[in-house]
Protein backbone atom coordinates (compact mmCIF):
# COMPACT_ATOMS: atom_id res chain seq x y z
CA UNK A 1 0.00 0.00 0.00
CA UNK A 2 2.67 2.28 0.38
CA UNK A 3 4.49 1.66 -2.84
CA UNK A 4 1.20 2.40 -3.76
CA UNK A 5 1.04 5.31 -2.62
CA UNK A 6 4.09 6.80 -3.25
CA UNK A 7 3.56 5.89 -6.84
CA UNK A 8 0.57 7.61 -7.26
CA UNK A 9 1.76 10.88 -5.04
CA UNK A 10 5.04 10.73 -7.21
CA UNK A 11 2.75 10.70 -10.80
CA UNK A 12 0.31 13.37 -8.86
CA UNK A 13 3.73 15.57 -8.37
CA UNK A 14 4.87 15.08 -11.68
CA UNK A 15 1.59 16.20 -13.16
CA UNK A 16 1.51 19.13 -11.10
CA UNK A 17 4.95 20.26 -11.61
CA UNK A 18 4.48 19.93 -15.86
CA UNK A 19 0.77 21.72 -15.31
CA UNK A 20 2.63 24.42 -13.43
CA UNK A 21 5.78 24.51 -15.88
CA UNK A 22 3.35 24.97 -18.72
CA UNK A 23 1.01 27.66 -17.53
CA UNK A 24 3.96 29.63 -16.23
CA UNK A 25 5.38 29.12 -19.81
CA UNK A 26 1.97 30.65 -21.33
CA UNK A 27 2.14 33.40 -19.23
CA UNK A 28 -1.55 32.58 -17.45
CA UNK A 29 -2.79 34.15 -14.48
CA UNK A 30 -3.50 31.59 -11.56
CA UNK A 31 -6.16 33.36 -10.49
CA UNK A 32 -8.08 33.22 -13.67
CA UNK A 33 -8.24 29.44 -12.98
CA UNK A 34 -11.69 27.93 -11.94
CA UNK A 35 -9.72 25.26 -9.75
CA UNK A 36 -7.69 27.57 -7.93
CA UNK A 37 -10.93 29.86 -7.51
CA UNK A 38 -12.89 26.75 -6.36
CA UNK A 39 -9.39 25.41 -4.17
CA UNK A 40 -9.89 29.28 -2.50
CA UNK A 41 -13.44 29.44 -1.93
CA UNK A 42 -13.59 26.09 -0.64
CA UNK A 43 -10.55 26.07 1.90
CA UNK A 44 -11.71 29.31 3.48
CA UNK A 45 -15.54 27.98 3.83
CA UNK A 46 -13.51 24.93 5.06
CA UNK A 47 -11.54 27.02 7.94
CA UNK A 48 -14.37 29.03 9.11
CA UNK A 49 -16.42 26.02 9.22
CA UNK A 50 -14.41 23.68 11.67
CA UNK A 51 -13.74 27.31 13.88
CA UNK A 52 -17.48 27.55 14.37
CA UNK A 53 -17.33 23.92 15.51
CA UNK A 54 -14.88 23.25 17.44
CA UNK A 55 -14.65 26.76 19.07
CA UNK A 56 -18.21 26.88 20.74
CA UNK A 57 -18.42 23.31 21.12
CA UNK A 58 -17.81 23.28 25.00
CA UNK A 59 -18.58 26.62 25.18
CA UNK A 60 -22.63 26.80 27.94
CA UNK A 61 -24.71 28.26 25.41
CA UNK A 62 -25.99 31.92 26.71
CA UNK A 63 -23.34 32.82 29.49
CA UNK A 64 -21.37 36.12 29.15
CA UNK A 65 -18.11 33.44 27.51
CA UNK A 66 -20.06 32.14 24.80
CA UNK A 67 -21.44 35.39 23.45
CA UNK A 68 -17.25 36.77 23.88
CA UNK A 69 -16.25 33.82 22.21
CA UNK A 70 -18.70 33.80 19.76
CA UNK A 71 -17.97 37.69 18.85
CA UNK A 72 -14.14 36.44 18.50
CA UNK A 73 -14.84 33.60 16.03
CA UNK A 74 -17.49 36.02 13.88
CA UNK A 75 -14.52 38.36 13.77
CA UNK A 76 -11.87 35.86 12.20
CA UNK A 77 -14.32 34.15 10.25
CA UNK A 78 -15.06 37.91 8.68
CA UNK A 79 -11.30 38.51 8.28
CA UNK A 80 -10.67 35.13 6.48
CA UNK A 81 -14.00 36.56 3.92
CA UNK A 82 -12.74 39.32 3.51
CA UNK A 83 -9.24 37.97 2.45
CA UNK A 84 -11.30 35.58 -0.04
CA UNK A 85 -13.22 38.22 -1.47
CA UNK A 86 -9.83 40.18 -2.10
CA UNK A 87 -8.08 37.04 -4.21
CA UNK A 88 -10.89 36.23 -5.76
CA UNK A 89 -11.95 39.71 -6.72
CA UNK A 90 -15.48 40.12 -9.54
CA UNK A 91 -18.42 38.47 -7.70
CA UNK A 92 -16.87 37.52 -4.89
CA UNK A 93 -15.87 41.44 -3.77
CA UNK A 94 -19.98 42.23 -5.12
CA UNK A 95 -21.64 40.08 -2.90
CA UNK A 96 -18.99 40.68 -0.45
CA UNK A 97 -20.10 44.45 -0.26
CA UNK A 98 -23.23 42.71 -0.02
CA UNK A 99 -23.07 41.25 3.03
CA UNK A 100 -20.95 44.51 4.50
CA UNK A 101 -24.53 46.30 3.96
CA UNK A 102 -26.79 43.46 5.84
CA UNK A 103 -26.62 45.55 9.25
CA UNK A 104 -29.63 44.31 9.93
CA UNK A 105 -29.87 40.90 9.79
CA UNK A 106 -25.61 39.91 10.25
CA UNK A 107 -23.57 40.21 13.37
CA UNK A 108 -21.43 43.83 13.81
CA UNK A 109 -18.19 41.77 13.09
CA UNK A 110 -18.93 40.66 9.40
CA UNK A 111 -20.61 44.09 8.32
CA UNK A 112 -17.80 46.19 10.25
CA UNK A 113 -15.09 44.02 8.30
CA UNK A 114 -16.74 43.47 4.86
CA UNK A 115 -17.69 46.85 4.45
CA UNK A 116 -13.92 47.58 3.44
CA UNK A 117 -14.71 45.91 0.16
CA UNK A 118 -16.29 49.43 -1.07
CA UNK A 119 -12.34 50.83 -0.78
CA UNK A 120 -10.30 47.89 -1.90
CA UNK A 121 -12.39 47.12 -5.48
CA UNK A 122 -9.77 45.97 -8.13
CA UNK A 123 -8.51 48.29 -10.88
CA UNK A 124 -7.63 46.51 -14.18
CA UNK A 125 -4.73 48.04 -16.27
CA UNK A 126 -4.66 50.39 -19.37
CA UNK A 127 -3.49 47.63 -21.39
CA UNK A 128 -6.87 45.34 -19.93
CA UNK A 129 -9.33 48.85 -20.99
CA UNK A 130 -8.05 49.81 -24.42
CA UNK A 131 -8.06 45.98 -25.43
CA UNK A 132 -12.06 46.44 -24.32
CA UNK A 133 -12.57 49.21 -26.39
CA UNK A 134 -10.33 48.23 -29.26
CA UNK A 135 -12.86 44.85 -29.15
CA UNK A 136 -15.89 46.36 -28.40
CA UNK A 137 -15.58 49.83 -30.35
CA UNK A 138 -13.26 48.80 -33.25
CA UNK A 139 -11.50 51.52 -32.70
CA UNK A 140 -8.05 52.23 -30.66
CA UNK A 141 -8.70 54.40 -27.16
CA UNK A 142 -7.14 57.65 -29.51
CA UNK A 143 -9.61 57.33 -32.09
CA UNK A 144 -12.11 57.88 -29.32
CA UNK A 145 -10.86 60.28 -27.03
CA UNK A 146 -8.93 63.39 -27.68
CA UNK A 147 -7.69 62.77 -23.27
CA UNK A 148 -8.33 59.80 -21.48
CA UNK A 149 -7.17 59.88 -17.69
CA UNK A 150 -5.04 56.68 -16.91
CA UNK A 151 -5.88 56.80 -13.27
CA UNK A 152 -9.81 55.78 -12.83
CA UNK A 153 -12.14 58.02 -11.21
CA UNK A 154 -13.86 55.69 -9.60
CA UNK A 155 -13.22 51.49 -9.09
CA UNK A 156 -15.92 49.31 -8.27
CA UNK A 157 -16.04 45.22 -8.11
CA UNK A 158 -17.46 45.00 -12.07
CA UNK A 159 -16.00 47.85 -13.60
CA UNK A 160 -14.06 50.97 -13.63
CA UNK A 161 -14.78 55.10 -14.62
CA UNK A 162 -12.69 56.92 -16.30
CA UNK A 163 -12.88 60.46 -16.75
CA UNK A 164 -12.50 61.28 -21.22
CA UNK A 165 -12.90 64.11 -23.31
CA UNK A 166 -14.59 63.72 -26.51
CA UNK A 167 -13.46 65.43 -30.11
CA UNK A 168 -16.30 67.93 -29.37
CA UNK A 169 -14.36 68.64 -26.23
CA UNK A 170 -17.33 67.19 -24.43
CA UNK A 171 -16.48 65.52 -20.74
CA UNK A 172 -17.70 62.68 -20.50
CA UNK A 173 -17.50 59.18 -17.84
CA UNK A 174 -16.75 55.83 -19.58
CA UNK A 175 -17.36 52.73 -17.64
CA UNK A 176 -15.48 50.06 -18.94
CA UNK A 177 -16.18 46.41 -17.46
CA UNK A 178 -13.21 44.97 -15.99
CA UNK A 179 -12.36 42.05 -18.91
CA UNK A 180 -12.32 38.98 -16.65
CA UNK A 181 -15.73 38.97 -15.19
CA UNK A 182 -18.19 38.22 -17.89
CA UNK A 183 -16.19 35.10 -18.01
CA UNK A 184 -15.42 34.38 -14.06
CA UNK A 185 -19.14 35.29 -12.95
CA UNK A 186 -21.36 32.34 -14.18
CA UNK A 187 -18.44 29.96 -12.61
CA UNK A 188 -18.49 32.03 -9.38
CA UNK A 189 -21.76 31.83 -8.70
CA UNK A 190 -21.87 28.14 -9.03
CA UNK A 191 -19.07 27.71 -6.60
CA UNK A 192 -20.66 29.83 -4.17
CA UNK A 193 -24.25 27.62 -4.23
CA UNK A 194 -22.49 24.92 -3.71
CA UNK A 195 -20.21 26.19 -1.09
CA UNK A 196 -23.75 27.44 0.85
CA UNK A 197 -25.12 24.76 0.85
CA UNK A 198 -22.73 22.70 2.59
CA UNK A 199 -22.32 24.71 5.30
CA UNK A 200 -26.55 24.60 5.08
CA UNK A 201 -25.96 20.36 5.50
CA UNK A 202 -23.53 21.31 8.30
CA UNK A 203 -25.47 24.33 10.13
CA UNK A 204 -29.18 23.58 9.50
CA UNK A 205 -30.29 27.20 10.55
CA UNK A 206 -28.09 29.41 8.04
CA UNK A 207 -30.51 30.94 6.04
CA UNK A 208 -28.74 32.53 3.58
CA UNK A 209 -28.87 30.54 0.06
CA UNK A 210 -30.94 33.59 -0.93
CA UNK A 211 -27.87 35.44 -1.86
CA UNK A 212 -26.97 32.70 -4.31
CA UNK A 213 -30.61 33.03 -5.67
CA UNK A 214 -30.39 37.17 -5.73
CA UNK A 215 -26.81 36.75 -7.57
CA UNK A 216 -27.66 34.50 -10.10
CA UNK A 217 -31.03 36.69 -11.19
CA UNK A 218 -29.10 40.24 -10.73
CA UNK A 219 -25.64 39.39 -12.21
CA UNK A 220 -26.63 39.08 -15.65
CA UNK A 221 -28.69 42.21 -15.65
CA UNK A 222 -25.43 43.93 -13.65
CA UNK A 223 -22.81 43.10 -16.44
CA UNK A 224 -24.87 44.10 -19.02
CA UNK A 225 -24.53 48.18 -19.57
CA UNK A 226 -26.98 48.51 -22.01
CA UNK A 227 -29.42 47.35 -19.80
CA UNK A 228 -27.76 49.93 -17.24
CA UNK A 229 -28.29 52.90 -19.92
CA UNK A 230 -31.77 51.76 -21.20
CA UNK A 231 -32.80 51.99 -17.47
CA UNK A 232 -30.90 55.49 -16.68
CA UNK A 233 -33.25 57.05 -19.82
CA UNK A 234 -35.78 55.47 -18.02
CA UNK A 235 -35.66 56.76 -14.89
CA UNK A 236 -34.71 59.94 -16.30
CA UNK A 237 -38.25 60.33 -18.15
CA UNK A 238 -40.20 58.94 -14.81
CA UNK A 239 -38.74 61.63 -12.75
CA UNK A 240 -38.45 64.71 -15.17
CA UNK A 241 -40.58 66.61 -12.94
CA UNK A 242 -37.96 66.77 -10.43
CA UNK A 243 -35.72 69.59 -11.63
CA UNK A 244 -33.14 68.91 -9.21
CA UNK A 245 -32.88 65.59 -10.01
CA UNK A 246 -30.08 64.68 -12.45
CA UNK A 247 -29.29 61.57 -14.66
CA UNK A 248 -26.35 61.71 -16.70
CA UNK A 249 -27.19 62.00 -20.66
CA UNK A 250 -26.24 58.13 -22.29
CA UNK A 251 -23.33 58.19 -25.33
CA UNK A 252 -25.12 55.14 -27.06
CA UNK A 253 -22.71 55.62 -30.01
CA UNK A 254 -20.12 54.76 -27.79
CA UNK A 255 -21.26 51.94 -25.31
CA UNK A 256 -21.59 48.04 -25.45
CA UNK A 257 -22.19 45.51 -22.91
CA UNK A 258 -19.25 46.38 -21.51
CA UNK A 259 -18.85 50.01 -22.15
CA UNK A 260 -20.95 52.83 -20.61
CA UNK A 261 -20.10 56.46 -21.80
CA UNK A 262 -21.78 59.04 -20.35
CA UNK A 263 -21.87 62.63 -19.73
CA UNK A 264 -19.35 63.41 -17.07
CA UNK A 265 -20.98 64.68 -13.38
CA UNK A 266 -19.05 66.61 -10.69
CA UNK A 267 -19.92 66.24 -7.06
CA UNK A 268 -19.47 64.99 -3.08
CA UNK A 269 -20.78 62.09 -2.11
CA UNK A 270 -24.85 62.25 0.01
CA UNK A 271 -22.78 61.44 3.05
CA UNK A 272 -19.79 63.58 3.39
CA UNK A 273 -21.54 66.51 5.65
CA UNK A 274 -17.96 68.55 4.91
CA UNK A 275 -18.49 68.99 1.34
CA UNK A 276 -22.05 69.88 1.42
CA UNK A 277 -20.89 73.01 4.90
CA UNK A 278 -18.27 73.83 2.25
CA UNK A 279 -20.63 74.26 -0.87
CA UNK A 280 -23.74 76.08 1.26
CA UNK A 281 -25.89 72.83 0.43
CA UNK A 282 -28.71 72.27 2.81
CA UNK A 283 -28.58 68.49 4.43
CA UNK A 284 -32.10 68.98 5.13
CA UNK A 285 -33.14 69.80 1.56
CA UNK A 286 -30.96 66.56 0.35
CA UNK A 287 -33.03 64.88 3.02
CA UNK A 288 -36.31 65.74 1.70
CA UNK A 289 -35.64 65.12 -2.15
CA UNK A 290 -34.37 62.04 -1.33
CA UNK A 291 -37.30 61.01 -0.09
CA UNK A 292 -39.14 62.48 -2.71
CA UNK A 293 -37.06 60.45 -4.98
CA UNK A 294 -37.23 57.31 -3.67
CA UNK A 295 -41.12 57.57 -2.79
CA UNK A 296 -42.45 58.22 -6.78
CA UNK A 297 -40.16 55.16 -7.62
CA UNK A 298 -41.51 52.98 -4.71
CA UNK A 299 -44.93 54.24 -4.42
CA UNK A 300 -46.03 55.78 -8.10
CA UNK A 301 -43.97 53.92 -10.68
CA UNK A 302 -42.92 50.52 -8.66
CA UNK A 303 -39.47 51.18 -10.41
CA UNK A 304 -36.62 51.31 -8.06
CA UNK A 305 -33.06 51.94 -7.90
CA UNK A 306 -31.44 48.81 -5.92
CA UNK A 307 -28.00 50.51 -5.33
CA UNK A 308 -28.18 53.62 -3.53
CA UNK A 309 -25.23 53.85 -1.75
CA UNK A 310 -22.96 57.24 -1.10
CA UNK A 311 -21.06 56.76 -3.78
CA UNK A 312 -24.37 56.32 -6.31
CA UNK A 313 -25.51 59.21 -4.93
CA UNK A 314 -24.12 62.52 -5.41
CA UNK A 315 -24.80 66.05 -4.52
CA UNK A 316 -23.92 69.79 -5.93
CA UNK A 317 -24.88 72.96 -6.43
CA UNK A 318 -25.55 73.36 -10.21
CA UNK A 319 -23.12 75.61 -12.18
CA UNK A 320 -25.67 77.03 -14.28
CA UNK A 321 -28.56 77.94 -11.80
CA UNK A 322 -27.00 77.41 -8.04
CA UNK A 323 -29.49 75.44 -6.79
CA UNK A 324 -28.79 72.02 -5.02
CA UNK A 325 -28.80 69.20 -7.21
CA UNK A 326 -29.05 65.32 -6.76
CA UNK A 327 -27.03 62.96 -9.47
CA UNK A 328 -27.85 59.57 -9.34
CA UNK A 329 -25.47 57.09 -10.67
CA UNK A 330 -25.42 53.24 -11.78
CA UNK A 331 -28.62 52.22 -13.14
CA UNK A 332 -27.59 48.49 -13.70
CA UNK A 333 -30.07 47.37 -11.38
CA UNK A 334 -33.54 47.95 -10.67
CA UNK A 335 -36.51 46.33 -9.04
CA UNK A 336 -40.07 46.39 -10.66
CA UNK A 337 -42.57 46.24 -8.11
CA UNK A 338 -46.30 44.55 -9.15
CA UNK A 339 -49.46 46.44 -8.86
CA UNK A 340 -50.72 44.16 -5.95
CA UNK A 341 -47.59 44.74 -3.64
CA UNK A 342 -47.06 48.02 -4.20
CA UNK A 343 -50.55 49.14 -3.16
CA UNK A 344 -50.28 47.08 0.05
CA UNK A 345 -46.93 48.91 0.47
CA UNK A 346 -48.49 52.25 -0.01
CA UNK A 347 -51.44 51.71 2.24
CA UNK A 348 -48.91 50.13 4.87
CA UNK A 349 -46.93 53.11 5.27
CA UNK A 350 -49.93 55.26 5.15
CA UNK A 351 -50.99 53.35 8.08
CA UNK A 352 -47.61 53.95 9.97
CA UNK A 353 -47.94 57.72 9.00
CA UNK A 354 -51.37 57.90 11.01
CA UNK A 355 -51.29 55.26 14.07
CA UNK A 356 -53.34 52.73 12.59
CA UNK A 357 -52.49 49.40 13.91
CA UNK A 358 -55.59 47.58 12.38
CA UNK A 359 -54.19 48.96 9.16
CA UNK A 360 -50.37 47.99 9.85
CA UNK A 361 -51.28 44.87 11.10
CA UNK A 362 -53.54 44.20 7.45
CA UNK A 363 -50.87 45.34 5.57
CA UNK A 364 -47.97 43.82 7.43
CA UNK A 365 -49.20 40.29 7.29
CA UNK A 366 -50.60 40.96 3.29
CA UNK A 367 -46.59 41.39 2.71
CA UNK A 368 -45.67 38.62 4.39
CA UNK A 369 -44.45 39.49 7.84
CA UNK A 370 -47.19 37.16 9.68
CA UNK A 371 -47.21 37.64 13.71
CA UNK A 372 -43.83 39.24 13.28
CA UNK A 373 -46.03 43.12 12.15
CA UNK A 374 -44.81 44.60 15.23
CA UNK A 375 -41.23 43.91 13.96
CA UNK A 376 -41.68 44.31 10.52
CA UNK A 377 -43.26 47.53 11.52
CA UNK A 378 -40.41 49.06 13.33
CA UNK A 379 -37.48 47.22 11.26
CA UNK A 380 -39.17 48.97 8.15
CA UNK A 381 -39.23 52.80 9.84
CA UNK A 382 -36.46 52.01 12.62
CA UNK A 383 -38.17 53.33 15.31
CA UNK A 384 -39.79 51.65 18.71
CA UNK A 385 -43.16 49.85 18.87
CA UNK A 386 -44.20 52.72 20.81
CA UNK A 387 -43.36 55.19 18.30
CA UNK A 388 -45.28 53.11 15.60
CA UNK A 389 -48.09 53.15 17.99
CA UNK A 390 -48.66 56.91 18.39
CA UNK A 391 -48.28 57.24 14.47
CA UNK A 392 -44.11 57.91 13.39
CA UNK A 393 -45.49 61.51 11.89
CA UNK A 394 -46.70 62.03 15.77
CA UNK A 395 -43.65 61.61 17.90
CA UNK A 396 -40.02 63.04 17.10
CA UNK A 397 -37.56 60.37 17.06
CA UNK A 398 -35.29 59.61 20.07
CA UNK A 399 -31.66 59.19 20.89
CA UNK A 400 -31.84 55.93 21.40
CA UNK A 401 -33.77 55.66 17.98
CA UNK A 402 -31.33 57.00 15.98
CA UNK A 403 -28.62 54.66 17.40
CA UNK A 404 -29.93 51.63 16.39
CA UNK A 405 -28.25 49.31 13.61
CA UNK A 406 -31.12 49.08 11.58
CA UNK A 407 -31.39 52.96 11.84
CA UNK A 408 -28.07 53.64 9.89
CA UNK A 409 -28.79 50.59 7.71
CA UNK A 410 -31.79 51.99 5.72
CA UNK A 411 -31.25 54.53 2.84
CA UNK A 412 -31.98 58.01 4.30
CA UNK A 413 -35.47 58.66 2.11
CA UNK A 414 -36.79 55.03 3.76
CA UNK A 415 -35.88 55.70 7.21
CA UNK A 416 -37.83 59.46 7.16
CA UNK A 417 -41.76 59.43 7.77
CA UNK A 418 -42.00 60.05 4.43
CA UNK A 419 -44.39 62.84 4.70
CA UNK A 420 -44.36 63.84 1.32
CA UNK A 421 -45.73 60.57 0.54
CA UNK A 422 -48.61 60.97 3.13
CA UNK A 423 -49.98 63.54 0.74
CA UNK A 424 -49.25 61.76 -2.33
CA UNK A 425 -51.17 58.98 -1.85
CA UNK A 426 -54.33 60.17 -0.40
CA UNK A 427 -56.09 59.79 -3.58
CA UNK A 428 -55.75 56.19 -4.04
Amino acid sequence: MAVRLLKVSSVATAVFASSGFYLYSKNVDYNDLSIVRFGRAAATTAVISYDYLTTLRDVQYGTEEYWAVKSKVHRRSAERLLDLCCANRGTFIKVGQHLGALEYLLPEEYTSTLKILHSRAPHSSMEHIRQVIREDLGKELSDLFIQFDETPHGAASLAQVHKAVLPDGRTVAVKVQHPKVQRQSSKDIVVMEFLLQVVHWLFPDFAFMWLVEEAKKNMPLELDFLNEGRNAEKIADMLKQFSFLKIPKIHWDLSTKRILTMDFAEGGQVNDREYMRRHGINVNEISRNLGKIYSEMIFVNGFVHCDPHPGNVLVRKSPESNKTEIVLLDHGLYQVLNQDFRLDYCRLWQSLIKGDLKGIERYSRRLGAGDLYPLFACVLTARSWTSVNAGISQTPVTQSETRTPSSRSTPLCISNPLMYTASHLTNW
